[in-house]
């Protein structure tokens, strides 16, 4: 089958496999001579002949991919080129005119022996014919036109082999399946199979294939959202590069905009920021012209000021520093926004800005200058603003709007007050001007509770003394507890009439008596006229009096008097700052008068209040300001340990977390004084002691009672039914486990049992924390890891027996046995033990389990105990190699014996090294090692560790994850790079030999 100016098709084949070859020759040449054919019924068998050789290979060698190209080349070349605009116009005008190269033979020949040939039982061929139908589809034009009876085919064949057991397979599937989609179909089964994919497909490989082709739609779009938040970055990566450039901005709820952001911008991995940040948010930017305060717009930036300040930071980084001032908010010749201008959106943006500028350091300071106003003209602007939040009443709070319109004032409030932290307060006069507006502003009792935290910090901020931060405080709230009042008396009338009646009558009876004494004396009756003298004298005395109460009755004089306020409001403004004072305060500052007098008048009494909010401040301030004193900590324990058992849920989170403070603070030492243990905790039932309270380590002259029953309390917090308390009480047992204030097996086995409990399945928070905390608990030290070998075999008993009913039946035991080995594995320790002879944990561990085999050798649990033991990193083989005569069931000798096998090969290797050590050094050593395989996969084995399974996901599979069973990889000695590329050179197929043999037999 040769022509004179054309290639045959095995030359063809032959000359396609090399790189370096041009491919559009070959295709124009074996074309034409196609063309020239009457019967093209030999080329077509000849041509998928050769084809054959390449379909059977699943590597992707590159002579194979060089063929598949080829192929797939030769067979769209029989396509017309793409159609210019005017000719698809035309064409439509001219409807009977069908394109009849999109039926061409051979392109329908080879769909037709691709579509026979996808069910084959070896996984080369359907990821080859997937491969085909993928590239073939994909190189056809866009207004290209396949029958309606093919494409039906195509798509059934697809649709199977992409639940294919090769991923690679399920790949290509997924590709070929790209244009085949019918976004506008409610019930198109290819998206119905994608979505299926995303959601199912363990592979990581299939679910980003998918993503790359998946059609946005109303039902794609959640599930392109939840692939943000898979389990590989990869993955998670691509959905976000996928989102950024098929999905407008607008199409996105706020709600999942903040939430793509906020996961985005905290992501794990640095690779995944970058593109949320270098492409989904330039994205938005772009599609927004670049308008950031209408980006901020989109966001709810009220609810969520966190996410919109960190996504403002991210635009900031890629923007140079003179454009981010050109595009700066519009600001008046004082450096301030009008107050008329003033939003949520444009003052967020004017803190962002300013705290982005300041962060640079020395590099932002001349900067700052520029755009800054002055200290004391913006506290004066913040003063006139914060005055203009109104107040509401109960009647005024009803009505939506105006509380909307207060919150957004709020809003716009705590940015401005954040924006103090910005300012230049080195200048006395303008440091004297915040600090004055800060205090009248704590002082008004029209400020908003919800700014009088913020307040408050701000004010401490700018005092640098902790004594003068605890007097200012005192007297800001004795100025709010206890107001100066002014009680003015009006001048009563009658009173005033009646004095006035009274001085006339004195005036009158003195004119008398002056009368009266002239008379005396012109009649010389000196006697009478010294008693007028007297009584004149008195009445002018009388009538001075009365002129005196006349004045004083005439102006009323106000009095300053001071009543102490109790409502519910006042007092949760004092307690809040109080609370921020004992924030501000250094741990290394004592308690003096000044704070125990509030902790008298202010503290204690509120924690009997009716108003929950006011009893959980109190709360709060006592078990911080117990952390600067520990006779203050033995004082109040009994109290902060009935609140933590009576008080509300919120209130005794509060309680529970103050007594966690105070023991990683100062430790059980702290209950040994008699203040802290006269007074016991509500007595427990016998049984609940005896199982859930587990015994805390000794530390000098502990209360062990006192600590026993603080113990048992948190442990039956882990079985509230209430998530918030349960998750703080493990997060507090964790935290006093790994500090070493506790050391308590059964306490460790019920966070076990807690974590992998399907109740706490929905409790992210809890299931991160204890994630992480059993990975750095057992590899802080040898004794934590003793203490997860104490708590193996009580975590399995649990589980062996837990009922039917239980959640716990659910748990997949060898999942957390698998755990527990990783976590007591030697290798696992950050810092090895230095003593060479100490006997590891896992020799302890096999001690136990061959105890619970001797104690029952046909319980259902021996076969688990078996499988485990041969994944221990052992020193030593005398104790198992005793047991193997006591177990008889087969499948567990089997294990015992891969076991021993291990243990004696490990013994032959430490001889021989240790042998070694003692001979001079041989050349030839490596040589040596490498003509016995199976001594240094032993030897590999030995010291190879298992990825722990609990730390990535909770399910335990020994499979790849693509699907095969792959060997586990064994360490060889390292060639040299001469050897590496003469090895690579051999591993290069070359489908020729396989040609010319077939040939030579024919």
């Amino acid at each position: 089958m040769s022509a004179d100016s054309e290639i045959d098709i095995k030359e063809a084949f032959q000359r396609a496999q090399k790189g370096h070859n041009n491919k559009a020759k070959l295709v124009a040449s074996l074309n034409s001579r196609y063309n020239k054919l009457e019967d093209k019924t030999l080329f077509h068998e000849e041509f998928v002949h050769y084809l054959k050789y390449a379909m059977i290979v699943y590597k992707r060698e590159p002579a194979v991919e060089n063929v598949i190209e080829f192929v797939v080349r030769f067979a769209t070349s029989f396509q017309p080129p793409p159609k210019t605009e005017e000719e698809e116009e035309k064409e439509e005008e001219e409807e009977e005119e069908e394109d009849a190269e999109d039926d061409h033979p051979f392109l329908s020949f080879i769909f037709n022996f691709l579509l026979e040939s996808h069910k084959a039982n070896s996984h080369a061929v359907r990821f080859r014919v997937c491969q085909l139908i993928n590239k073939l589809l994909g190189s056809m034009a866009e207004n290209a036109q396949i029958d309606d009876d093919l494409f039906d085919r195509i798509h059934q064949a697809m649709l199977v082999r992409v639940t294919d057991k090769f991923p690679n397979v399920r790949i290509q599937a997924a590709l070929a399946m790209t244009r085949l989609q019918q976004p506008k179909d409610p019930d198109c089964p290819t998206i119905n199979a994608y979505m299926l994919i995303l959601d199912n497909d363990t592979n990581a490989e299939v679910r980003r294939a998918v993503l790359s082709c998946i059609a946005m739609s109303p039902r794609t779009l959640p599930k392109v959202l939840k692939r943000t938040r898979d389990i590989k970055e990869n993955v998670r990566k691509l959905a976000y590069q996928v989102l950024a450039d098929k999905v407008h901005i607008k199409a996105l709820t706020i709600a999942q905009r903040v939430s793509l952001l906020q996961q985005g911008l905290h992501d794990t991995s640095e690779a995944v920021r970058e593109v949320v940040c270098s492409r989904m948010l330039q994205s938005w930017m772009l599609r927004l012209d670049g308008n950031v305060i209408e980006l901020l717009h989109r966001l709810d930036v009220e609810n969520c000021a966190q996410t919109a300040l960190d996504t403002l930071k991210a635009i900031f980084k890629g923007t140079p520093t003179e454009e981010l001032l050109q595009n700066r908010v519009q600001l008046d010749n004082r450096k301030l926004i009008p107050v008329d201008s003033l939003s949520c959106e444009n003052v967020l943006y004017w803190r962002a800005l300013y705290e982005f500028i300041k962060a640079k350091g020395e590099d932002g300071d001349e900067i700052l200058e520029q755009v800054l106003p002055d200290a004391a003209i913006y506290a004066d602007y913040l003063y006139g603003y914060l005055k203009t939040v109104p107040l509401l009443s109960e009647e005024q709070r009803a009505d939506f709007n105006q509380l909307e319109l207060v919150m957004t004032k709020e809003f716009i409030s705590q940015q401005l007050i954040h924006l103090i932290g910005c300012l230049d307060t080195n200048e006395e006069g303008g440091r004297k001007r915040v600090f004055a507006v800060l205090q009248e502003m704590l002082a008004l009792p029209q400020t908003p509770s919800s700014l009088v935290s913020l307040l408050t910090e701000k004010l401490l901020t700018l005092v640098s003394d902790d004594h003068r931060r605890i007097q200012t405080v005192a007297e800001l709230i004795s100025d709010l507890r206890e107001p100066i009042n002014e009680d003015s008396q009006p001048v009563d009338e009658n009173m005033s009439r009646r004095q006035q009646v009274q001085l006339a009558e004195v005036k009158v009876s003195i004119l008398e008596a002056k009368q009266t004494l002239e008379d005396c004396i012109t009649t010389q009756d000196f006697s009478r006229a010294a008693e007028l003298k007297d009584a004149i004298t008195e009445l002018e005395n009388r009538r001075n009096q009365i002129i005196q109460e006349i004045a004083e009755s005439s102006q009323p004089a106000d009095k300053e008097t001071r009543t102490e306020k109790n409502d519910p409001e006042t007092l949760l403004r004092c307690l809040t700052m109080f609370a921020e004072l004992l924030k501000q305060m250094s741990l290394k500052t004592r308690i003096g008068p000044t704070i125990s007098a509030l902790m008298s008048s202010l503290v204690l009494p509120s924690i009997a209040n009716a108003h929950p909010a006011v009893r959980n401040m109190a709360v709060l301030c006592l078990g911080t300001c117990t952390l600067h004193s520990k006779e203050l900590a033995k004082t109040h324990m009994v109290l902060l340990l009935q609140i933590a058992q009576l008080d509300e849920v919120k209130i005794r989170i509060c309680a529970l977390r103050a007594i966690i403070d105070q023991l990683l603070l100062f430790g059980f030492q702290l209950l040994s004084d008699p203040a802290a243990t006269q007074t016991g905790l509500p007595p427990q039932s016998p049984d609940r002691q005896e199982e859930d309270g587990p015994v805390a380590e000794k530390k000098g002259d502990v209360a062990e009672d006192t600590a026993q029953s603080i113990l048992v309390m948190l442990s039956e917090f882990l079985d509230s039914e209430v998530s918030d308390l349960r998750t703080e009480t493990a997060e507090g047992l964790a935290k006093l486990m790994y500090t070493g204030r506790i050391s308590s097996a059964k306490m460790f086995s019920r966070l076990v049992l807690l974590w992998y409990n399907p109740v706490t399945e929905d409790d992210t928070r809890l299931r991160h924390c204890l994630g992480v905390f059993f990975q750095l608990y057992a590899r802080e030290s040898r004794v934590h890891q003793e203490v997860v070998e104490e708590g193996f075999l009580p975590t399995v008993r649990t589980l062996m027996n837990a009922p039917a009913t239980s959640p716990l039946a659910e748990v997949d035991i060898n999942n957390v046995v698998e755990l527990l080995v990783e976590l007591t594995r030697p290798s696992a320790l950050i810092k090895a033990s230095a003593n060479t002879e100490e006997v590891c944990v896992h020799d302890y561990l096999a001690v136990r389990m061959c105890g619970e085999m001797l104690r029952d050798p046909t319980a259902p649990e021996v076969r688990l105990y078996a499988k485990t033991l041969s994944n221990l990193e052992l020193s030593r083989d005398e104790t198992v190699r005793k047991d193997l005569q006591v177990v008889k069931d087969r499948v567990c000798l089997c294990a015992l014996e891969k076991m021993i096998y291990q243990l004696v090969n490990s013994r032959e290797q430490a001889e021989l090294l240790s042998a070694s050590a003692l001979q001079p050094l041989d050349v030839n050593a490596d040589e040596v090692a490498t003509d016995d395989p199976s001594k240094s996969t032993k030897r590999a084995k030995k010291g190879q560790r298992k990825v722990c399974t609990a730390k990535g996901g909770r399910k335990s599979s020994r499979r790849a994850d693509d699907g095969e069973n792959v060997p586990e990889s064994v360490p060889v000695v390292r060639p040299s790079r001469r050897a590496k590329t003469a090895a690579l050179e051999k591993t290069k197929l070359d489908l020729n030999p396989l040609i010319n043999q077939e040939a030579n037999v024919s």
